[in-house]
């Protein structure tokens, strides 16, 4: 029989979990107080599920987020997430049926884009999404790392580092948030429920452990980033401690708080390693230590994925460096963004409309993101073949108009 995807209803949200834990190879039992904290925060009309024998076999939902774009603007989006095919379902179109029914009302609704974090790297491209920023997570041996053992964490620019706790964080962090969003594309919004849930108040899926907080604050006195961090408790032998400090989150909006929370970490007694969580590829954790080799990569790989909607809105909010024009030809394989583009950018603003003139530039849908918030490279692109270039050089000239002095960063998995 062929399974009825549509919006669930509060009544059925329980087995809507229960799906969504199966999916995801988490035990299939629903505890009631994970209902009772969900549904406040569920757009049940955006809630869908695929229903064979009215039992939920496949889940997909979606809620509405803001992303920054290059210059600090930002883009209203369609957040795509837990998605799942029940492994007695999959390859029965259930996936193709769930995301054509809300990339439809994301473009009814007027969302330039809709996001994701792909959980496997394949799936996704087909229907027009392709990675827009990437992360870095690296492991910083401190005994090669070169710092004098002597060092004391404190600044040396006038400013200071605080233990700080949930209360403060939940104060001050939305703020530092929304700045760090105004100096890097990528950044996707948090709501109040993300804060609350990440300083561990409310239900939570997996046992709860405090982390340590730390402020940095500039000689003014100001908030300009903070850090959250747990630590093992592990000894070699039972004499020497061997501890890692893992960070959960660090949010700087100026370079001083940058170096001062990583230099922070990394002078901690006991602690001999610090993973740095996911991190933009050019974060300057690396470069901060005497010998660089000592922060080896532990990951490479794509964050946030984008499917671009609306053309024109996309690549009018950002900012551009230099003055240019250009003609994008989007293949959309009939989708909404499929088209002919005349974009005419400056420092002062851009403009972009459909045009008949001849192309510049020939591209699928999937690759317009990556160059929109400045990670992609146009050149790379075309020596990939996927991006045709009728005019010659005008893949160096796009690369001009998009590139950032710094790439995307987009901290969350949602």
């Amino acid at each position: 029989m062929t399974a009825d995807v549509r919006p669930v209803t509060e009544s059925e949200v329980p087995d809507w979990l229960r799906a969504l834990r199966t999916g995801f190879l988490r035990p299939p039992v629903v505890p009631d107080e994970d209902v009772t904290d969900r549904l406040p925060h569920l757009d049940l009309e955006r809630t869908l599920g695929a229903f064979d024998r009215d039992r939920v076999v496949a889940t997909f939902r979606s809620f509405p987020q803001e992303v920054s774009t290059v210059g600090g603007g930002s883009l209203a989006a369609d957040a795509i997430t837990q998605v799942t095919v029940s492994p007695t379902h999959r390859r029965r179109g259930l996936l193709g049926r769930m995301m054509d029914a809300d990339l439809a009302a994301a473009r009814e609704r007027g969302d330039a884009i809709a996001t994701l974090i792909s959980a496997e790297y394949p799936i996704y491209g087909r229907f027009g999404f392709g990675p827009a920023s990437w992360t870095t997570e690296w492991s910083v041996d401190l005994r090669r790392a070169g710092l004098d053992p002597r060092r004391s964490g404190r600044p040396g620019d006038g400013g200071r580092v605080d233990l700080s706790d949930g209360d403060e964080i939940r104060k001050i962090g939305p703020g530092l948030h929304r700045r760090l969003a105004g100096v890097r594309a990528g950044v996707t919004s948090r709501s109040e429920r993300d804060w609350t849930r990440e300083t561990g108040l409310g239900f939570q899926l997996d046992p709860w452990t405090e982390p340590f907080y730390a402020v940095y604050r500039s000689e003014s006195g100001e908030a300009e980033g903070y850090v959250a961090y747990r630590s093992d408790d592990k000894w070699d032998d039972g004499k020497q401690p061997v501890n890692t400090a893992t960070v959960r989150d660090l949010i700087a909006v100026t370079p001083a708080a940058e170096r001062a929370l990583w230099l922070y970490l990394c002078s901690i007694d006991w602690i001999t390693t610090v993973r740095s969580g996911h991190r933009a590829p050019d974060d300057p954790l690396p470069d901060l230590l005497p010998d660089p080799r000592a922060a080896r990569t532990v990951t490479h790989t794509d964050m946030l994925w984008v499917r671009v909607l609306d053309v024109a809105r996309v690549l009018e909010s950002r900012t551009y460096p230099v003055a240019a024009g250009l003609v994008l030809d989007v293949r959309d394989g009939g989708g909404p963004a499929g088209g002919r583009f005349r974009l005419d950018a400056s420092p002062e603003g851009a403009t972009c409309v459909r045009t008949d003139a001849s192309a510049d530039l020939v591209l699928d849908v999937a690759n317009v993101g990556g160059l929109a918030f400045g990670d992609a490279s146009a050149v790379r692109l075309a020596r990939l073949g996927r991006v045709e270039e009728p005019v010659p050089g005008a893949a160096a000239r796009a690369d001009l108009l998009f590139r950032t002095p710094l790439r995307p960063f987009s901290p969350d998995i949602f």
